[in-house]
Formats: structure tokens, C-alpha cells, sequence
């Protein structure tokens, strides 16, 4: 009502500088033509229109050519138009005052609109810079949601995630909430209370957006654009918050990780200088003729292996395996692992064989590898197999050249690995599903020989052997060695898998 009152005081002054206009120019109106009337009252009608807009122009225009009539064309002091000339100069004039207006208005308009536009830009730029990456994430949530509320003079406007979690709030919004429309426009177009959008960033839904304004939130549709705009911002800002929120959770599980590894290698290192004393003093017992010694010494070997796979794994997730790979030959690493797992295999009431497939060609077959590297590894998988292969049954071994590597495969007729496990065996501590509770071994074994193979610059994987069983193929870099007659033999040359396997 202030408003009205002051925009009436306004129109009034103006009626009255253009009667007062009038006023000074009749004191010579017999001296002066109605052109030279005309020219200053238009300037005031222009005058008013640029302050108060199109309808006081209007107004003053038709004021202006009353006054022109009464008081600059005779009969003076009467609105009576003698001539048809008369006329013509009041039309013409009226015509003139009225373009004017409508053309002031035309620019006043665009320069409204251009302001508009560069409020918006500036907006969109701070807006997108608080979404993409400049300060925290929660804040560019936060500013977009008071952009919209600014823009559109709401009650309040909320940002939620994907799953309906509150990101940010402006305002009041009320509880409860329609279902959300197909879009942003479409949303606007009914101008309801109370507006829910979904969020969208590469075709995804990432979060909604809620407006809430008491009497409908309404837009023009040259703001839609820039509305849109927004939506995308407030897409990005969520999909951002997002983003950070799984990075720290990934750093979290980095830091645990780390920590574990620490703890692990701390531990694993304190407890070998017990363990290796429990053995000594067994081994004495056992000389002593103390039939309990050799299972005390035994189950001291077996936490000396699990202490060492600790080590080792350990250590290979913190980079500091450290091995020397230098000219080996398969025979050589093949028969102390003989040795090695002879006690293993012929521990239980009916030994297991291992059957080897090596073949005693000249030159041998040769690697470039870690030769106590090499043999935790195929210890370790010999160890595995021994754990599932059906009572009785032999684990196999065998050695051949492939495609410059030189490749030892380890296989049982066990149960197998279900297809979806095969990589996860390889994992610390995991036992697959199916893995008899007896089987005894922390699950470190398989993850420990991975982690040398790949040291060496070799791989380690499985492979459903047919038949069924598993085969664990160890790839190694392979290495030219000369023959007996002088000649040069590279495991580049692939004598391939021995036919009897499977």
C-alpha cells in the first residue's frame, strides 16, 4: 500500500511539471508556433516514461495533447479543434509520445534483462565453482540450494542424496513430499507448493531437489534456462559430496589396512625368536627320547610357516619384499623342494605322493628367479594342494618353457574353486565357502606365493583343471643357457605343457 501511495505521488508530481511546463510556455503563446510547444512537452512525457515506465507516458501523452489543444490552438482556453490541420498536429503528436514510450520501454526492458543475464552468469560462475571443486563439498550443496531460494523468493529448498539422505536446507520446507516430476520445467509449469525434482548427472540419478513457496513456485519462462542450469549444478554438487564421502571412506580403509600390515609384521617378527627356541628345546627332548617332542616340534614348524607367510606378505604390501633373481634351473629348485615337502606329504596315515613332470633334456630348464623365493611358492602351493586333493591321490608338479617364461604347474583332483572365488583364494585370510573347517592354515598361504611371484616380475594364477582339481600355474622370467655342444637354448622357445597333465 506504501508503495502504491509513493508510485501515485510520483505520477502526480509528473502531471504536474508537464501542466507547469504548459503553464510557462502560454505566457508566450502568441508569439510561438505549436511546434515549438510540442518539442519541450515531449521531453517531459520522455522524461516520466524513463522513471515510471510505459503507463505514465501514456498518461502524460494524452495530458500533453489536451493541453496543447486548450491552450496553444485557438479558439484558446476551449478543447474545441477548429481545423483540420489541428488535428493532424494532435494526432501526430499523440502517435509520436506514444512510440517514444513504447521504444523507451522496449530498451528499458532489454537493459533489464541484460542486467538479469549477467546476474545470472555471475551466479552460475560462483555457484559452479563451489560444485566442481573450489571449497568443501557440503558448501557448494549448500550454496546451490540458496541460489534457488533466491531466485525463485521461496519458503525453502532442500537437496537430498540418492538415497533421500539431507545434503542441504534453506528455509522451511514442509515434511512430507509428493512424488517427483519428470523435470525441472515440467515441475514449474502447474506452479505448485511444493516442487520435487530428481537430480541427474550421465544419465543417473544422483539426488532430488525440493522447493517449497506458499503461493506456488512460479517462474518465467526466460529464468527457466537458467533454473535448469542450476538443477545441473545441484546434480554435481550432490554427485561431489558423494565422491568425497567414498574417497574418505577409501582412505579410512587404506589407513586400517596400513595399520594392519604393521601390527602383522610386528608381531609376526616378535614371535619367531619363541618359536624357534620351543623348537630347539623340543629337538633336545626328542634326542632325550621324550615321545611328545616331535609334536611339539612339528606344530612349532607349522607357526613358523604361518609366521613367515606373515612376513613375507606383509613386507610385499609394503614394497619391501626384497629378492635376487639370478640364473636358476627348474631341476635344481624342483628337487629341494622334494625335500622340503617330503615331511608334509608323508605326515598323514596314508602319504601322498608328488608325481613330477620335468623334463631331462639338454639344456635344462632354466629362469631367471629368486631360488628361496621360488621355493616358499611352490612349497607353499604343494602344501594347498596336499590340504584338498582327494586321500591318496598325488599332487603333480611339472616344469616346462612357454613363450619366454618358464612355467611350473601344481594340480590336484580336489574339490576345485567355484568360478566366482578365483581371484578372492588369493586374498589374506580368506577361506572360500566351501573349505572344510579342519583344513587347518590361516589363508595366507596362496596370497603369500602370489605376492613373490609378482616380486620377481612373474604371475601366479588358477585354472579349473579338466577333469577336476585345480591347477596353480607360477610364471617366471626364463633365461637362454648353452648346451653341452656349445649351442644356445632359450625357454623363448616353448617346448610346451608335458602331455600327461590333466
Amino acid at each position: 500500500m506504501r508503495r502504491l501511495g509513493k508510485r501515485l505521488a510520483v505520477w502526480a508530481a509528473w502531471v504536474g511539471v508537464l501542466a507547469a511546463m504548459a503553464a510557462a510556455l502560454a505566457t508566450r503563446r502568441g508569439h510561438i508556433d505549436q511546434v515549438h510547444v510540442v518539442l519541450p512537452l515531449l521531453l517531459v512525457i520522455l522524461a516520466g516514461s524513463a522513471t515510471e515506465g510505459r503507463a505514465l507516458g501514456l498518461v502524460l501523452a494524452a495530458e500533453a495533447a489536451v493541453l496543447v489543444d486548450y491552450v496553444f490552438q485557438p479558439p484558446y482556453d476551449t478543447l474545441t479543434v477548429a481545423k483540420p490541420l489541428d488535428w493532424v498536429v494532435l494526432v501526430a503528436f499523440f502517435v509520436t509520445a506514444g512510440v517514444a514510450t513504447q521504444l523507451l520501454e522496449v530498451a528499458r526492458a532489454e537493459a533489464t534483462a541484460a542486467r538479469r543475464r549477467a546476474d545470472e552468469v555471475g551466479e552460475l560462475a560462483g555457484v559452479g565453482a563451489e560444485a566442481l571443486g573450489v571449497g568443501e563439498a557440503d558448501a557448494a550443496v549448500r550454496a546451490v540450494a540458496a541460489a534457488f531460494a533466491r531466485t525463485l523468493a521461496l519458503d525453502g529448498c532442500a537437496i537430498s542424496d540418492a538415497a533421500g539422505a539431507p545434503l542441504a536446507a534453506t528455509g522451511h520446507v514442509p515434511s512430507g513430499a509428493g512424488a517427483p516430476a519428470a523435470g525441472l520445467r515440467a515441475a514449474l509449469a502447474a506452479a505448485p507448493a511444493d516442487v520435487v525434482v530428481p537430480l541427474r548427472t550421465s544419465g543417473r540419478v544422483v539426488g532430488a531437489l525440493r522447493l517449497a513457496r506458499a503461493g506456488g513456485v512460479r517462474a518465467d519462462a526466460s529464468r527457466l534456462a537458467f533454473l535448469e542450469a542450476l538443477a545441473h549444478y545441484a546434480a554435481l554438487a550432490a554427485e561431489r559430496v558423494r565422491l568425497v564421502a567414498e574417497a574418505e571412506r577409501a582412505e579410512a580403509l587404506r589407513e586400517a589396512d596400513r595399520m594392519k600390515d604393521q601390527l602383522l609384521a610386528a608381531v609376526s617378527h616378535d614371535l619367531r625368536t619363541p618359536l624357534t627356541t620351543i623348537k630347539a628345546l623340543a629337538h633336545d627332548s626328542a634326542r632325550r627320547g621324550d615321545a611328545n617332542a616331535a609334536v611339539i616340534e612339528e606344530q612349532a614348524d607349522r607357526l613358523t610357516r604361518i609366521v613367515a607367510d606373515l612376513l613375507d606378505l606383509s613386507r610385499a604390501r609394503a614394497g619391501g619384499v626384497v629378492v635376487h633373481p639370478e640364473l636358476n634351473t627348474a631341476e635344481d629348485v624342483v628337487g629341494a623342494l622334494r625335500r622340503q615337502v617330503a615331511g608334509v606329504l608323508g605326515a598323514g596315515p596314508q602319504p601322498r605322493p608328488l608325481v613330477v613332470d620335468l623334463p631331462v633334456d639338454d639344456p635344462p630348464l632354466a629362469g631367471t628367479f629368486d631360488f628361496v623365493a621360488t621355493l616358499r611358492i611352490l612349497g607353499n602351493l604343494v602344501e594347498n594342494a596336499n590340504k584338498y586333493a582327494a586321500s591318496g591321490a598325488p599332487v603333480e608338479l611339472a616344469a616346462y618353457a612357454a613363450d619366454g617364461a618358464l612355467v611350473f604347474e601344481v594340480r590336484d583332483r580336489g574339490p576345485g574353486v567355484p568360478a566366482g572365488e578365483r581371484e578372492r583364494i588369493f586374498t589374506p585370510f580368506y577361506r572360500g565357502a566351501g573349505a572344510p573347517a579342519d583344513v587347518g592354515g590361516a589363508g595366507l598361504g596362496l596370497a603369500t606365493a602370489r605376492a613373490l611371484a609378482e616380486a620377481q616380475g612373474g604371475t601366479l594364477a588358477y585354472a579349473a583343471r579338466e577333469g577336476g582339481g585345480s591347477v596353480f600355474v607360477l610364471r617366471l622370467p626364463g633365461a637362454a643357457v648353452g648346451t653341452s655342444r656349445g649351442t644356445t637354448r632359450s625357454c623363448g622357445h616353448s617346448r610346451g605343457p608335458p602331455r600327461s597333465r590333466g
